[in-house]
């Protein structure tokens, strides 16, 4: 069973190529790897973060050598489940309905508005 992850509040005290050093409130210091900013791909960690951004995050654990591993897409609360195919094709095809019955719509506005006569 998977354990509940710790998070913590922290501000962002320094920006590198392979992440963010954050300092949490309790006083201990962590790096969020880039890879754990985001649950898109981050090409530069300064594009999302800054020094001084407050961020949430969660505490995955220490490294061999006792420095902290902080993530902040793992503190980020569940995204919600994405639609089934089904659900997808039943809204495209709700969609070309919707929009079928515009089309005819508009040609039957156009043809009361030019008199009846069709323009090709």
């Amino acid at each position: 069973m998977a354990q509940e992850l710790q998070i913590f509040s922290g501000t962002v005290e320094g920006i590198t190529a392979f992440g963010a050093f954050v300092a949490l409130q309790d006083g201990r210091k962590g790096l969020v790897h880039i890879s754990e900013i985001a649950n898109s791909y981050v090409s530069s960690v300064s594009d999302i973060l800054a020094v001084g951004d407050e961020v949430t995050v969660a505490l995955l654990g220490e490294d061999d050598n006792g420095r902290i591993r902080l993530s902040i897409k793992q503190a980020l609360p569940p995204e919600p489940p994405a639609m089934t195919k089904q659900e997808f094709e039943n809204v495209v095809s709700q969609f070309m309905k919707q929009s079928e019955e515009r089309q005819l719509d508009l040609k039957r506005n156009i043809r009361k508005k030019s008199g009846g006569r069709s323009r090709k």
